[in-house]
């Protein structure tokens, strides 16, 4: 229900944006969010937002470089992506999911999350 797209490989301080395309969600009242899962690590929430006040919410890893934004019109979810790092090098995830709220401990909590996409490979070198 939920497809990514626009991953590739790009060399350090370029830029990339991801899309996230919900074919059947209505999307209010939803969170939406990226999680990342580098090589060797655990999947982690980089980015989210509320679908209806437009709250975001950001990793300290990414804050300042990646945005995440909405098109309630297209059903699609962004993620724009600037001056990657090799250290962003992961598969990106988009979901989403009616959660209470979000704490501060919402980067680690992936299993909340009950919808997801297939993922798309990030390569930063």
């Amino acid at each position: 229900q939920l497809v990514e797209s626009g991953g590739g490989s790009v060399q350090a301080g370029g830029s990339l944006r991801l899309s996230c395309v919900g074919h059947r969600f209505p999307y209010n009242n939803y969170y939406m969010g990226w999680f990342r899962r580098a090589p060797g690590k655990e999947r982690e929430g980089i980015a989210a937002i509320y679908t209806r006040s437009r709250i975001t919410y950001y990793a300290d890893s990414v804050k300042g470089r990646f945005t995440i934004s909405q098109d309630n019109a297209k059903n699609t979810l962004y993620l724009q992506m600037n001056n990657l790092k090799p250290d962003d090098t992961g598969v990106y995830y988009c979901a989403a999911d009616r959660l209470a709220c979000l704490g501060s401990t919402w980067s680690g909590e992936s299993l909340k999350w009950n919808y997801w996409g297939q993922g798309t490979q990030v390569t930063v070198s």
